[in-house]
């Protein structure tokens, strides 16, 4: 789903959330890309990273692990490569 105001991440049945989200927040005026991480080896970092250099922010939605999770992977990729480009 593209989107112009923030990025949300997502993989499995957390992409309907995300989705969901995403139909919420038009509601209101904020327009989110949802990115559908159809695969998490290989990441589609760079997908991830143009979203966010668009976007400047960053949601990551998944039902997981606190620790050593994908959403920890995108953090990490986040605060390596996209530090200037966050809000």
């Amino acid at each position: 789903r593209k989107g112009t105001d923030v990025t949300i991440t997502a993989f499995s049945i957390c992409v309907k959330h995300a989705l969901d989200a995403a139909e919420a927040l038009e509601k209101i005026g904020i327009s989110a890309e949802v990115i559908d991480l159809r695969t998490l080896r290989p990441l589609d970092k760079q997908t991830i990273i143009d979203s966010v250099r668009k976007t400047h922010r960053l949601i990551s939605v998944e039902e997981g692990w606190p620790v050593a999770g994908i959403g920890s992977e995108i953090a990490a990729i986040a605060m390596e490569e996209l530090f200037d480009d966050l809000d």
